[in-house]
């Protein structure tokens, strides 16, 4: 038998995650991409709650925001580096740019995690991502590429094959009155 007849003759599990609007994946590659989105969204809570916190990671204890510090004090400050340096330094100690920013941490997270509008959640994290990669321009250990561009790509894969579908609440989220009247919503 031929490897062209083999196949076709293969026949692979195949999940369809909204009929035929999205691209039909197999189980296999539709668990893998659940637990790649589950993966990040979990990578977004955490540094949330570690900046809310000060667990001792990213943000040393007794500096989390609960404790009257600034989680983005020190990264806008002194994290900075490049030719968009100036302008990263220009925020630090703004009043909207924190509260901006562990909303996007939070809303992001929870969006990935539970499989809810992953759109959303994509281009508000891939804008998030194109931030923090300009703010240290060129990356030190690659000219172009660094994991905020790996991230930001992985957020736009997460969205264009509607990760949210597989082990997540996607298919309840796209099922509400409001998300299939606004489809940039899911």
């Amino acid at each position: 038998m031929s490897t062209t007849q083999n196949r076709q003759n293969f026949k692979a599990p195949r999940i369809e995650p909204d009929g035929d609007r999205y691209p039909v994946i197999t189980t296999a590659a539709g668990r893998a991409i659940a637990v790649l989105r589950i993966a990040v969204g979990l990578e977004f809570l955490w540094a949330f709650v570690d900046k809310v916190f000060g667990l001792g990671y990213a943000t040393p204890s007794g500096k989390g925001w609960i404790d009257g510090g600034d989680p983005t004090a020190g990264f806008l400050g002194k994290g900075t580096s490049g030719p968009m340096a100036d302008f990263y330094h220009s925020l630090v100690g703004d009043w909207w740019v924190t509260p901006l920013f562990m909303i996007g941490l939070a809303g992001i997270g929870l969006a990935l995690t539970l499989g809810i509008g992953i759109r959303i959640a994509a281009v508000s994290g891939v804008f998030l991502y194109l931030l923090m990669w300009s703010a240290n321009l060129p990356p030190q250990t690659n000219p172009v590429l660094d994991d905020h561009i790996l991230g930001a790509i992985t957020l736009v894969v997460l969205a264009l094959v509607a990760a949210g579908n597989v082990w997540g609440f996607g298919k309840i989220w796209s099922g509400l009155a409001i998300v299939r009247k606004h489809s940039w919503l899911r």
